[in-house]
């Protein structure tokens, strides 16, 4: 157990790595003291709480995610209602039928973003969560992912790249952290403090490479 122990706290030259006691400090020096730091965590929801949610609130979640991505968050946060409403409150059923007529309508929708690749996804990432629900034979598409092992968490993220519609990078991991799922974030401020402590040299972001980190 020992040497588990210290191979953990070497970084990826061998030298030995910052405790973690003083890397919490380090965050609550730049984010206004412990407490503030403290009141921007979050708790993971225990697997029955994710698999108690519908649906329509995963491809919501996706979608204002896939949304936000390279834009300014608040915009999006500012115009979800009218998201909501373009979208019939994200019914997997009816965003997966979504016609060209539709998609071309909705590319003219002031209500939201009007960004054709990424209104297409809202359809793709409908079908996903619809065949998931077939393949599998759960009550919802996102039963798979509420159930999937937290110890294989890249594995989710390689799935959702694969299976979903631009739900690779950061994007995915956001949408998982969003709904409650167990999780970590490759964020540029993640990067660099693993950069510092000498665990990798630049964004791992390849499968291989995520699951090294």
């Amino acid at each position: 157990m020992a040497s588990v122990y210290i191979q953990a706290r070497k970084g990826g030259d061998g030298s030995e790595m910052n405790s973690f006691k003083k890397i919490f400090e380090m965050a609550a020096s730049n984010k206004g003291g412990v407490p503030a730091l403290e009141a921007m965590l979050t708790a993971p929801m225990e697997t029955s709480e994710l698999l108690a949610i519908p649906d329509d609130r995963w491809l919501s979640t996706m979608t204002k995610c896939i949304f936000q991505a390279g834009f300014n968050w608040k915009v999006v946060d500012s115009m979800w209602q009218g998201f909501e409403e373009a979208f019939e409150g994200f019914d997997p059923g009816y965003c997966a039928m979504l016609n060209p007529e539709d998609l071309e309508r909705l590319v003219s929708d002031t209500r939201i973003v009007r960004h054709g690749a990424k209104i297409k996804s809202v359809q793709d990432n409908a079908s996903m969560l619809l065949d998931l629900k077939q393949e599998n034979g759960t009550p919802n598409g996102a039963t798979v992912i509420a159930n999937w092992p937290n110890q294989d968490y890249v594995g989710l993220l390689a799935l959702l790249k694969k299976r979903g519609s631009r739900l690779g990078g950061t994007t995915g991991q956001y949408f998982l952290r969003f709904m409650g799922k167990s999780s970590f974030i490759f964020s540029r401020d993640v990067v660099s403090a693993l950069v510092r402590e000498k665990v990798i040299d630049t964004a791992p972001t390849s499968k291989k490479a995520q699951t090294a980190t």
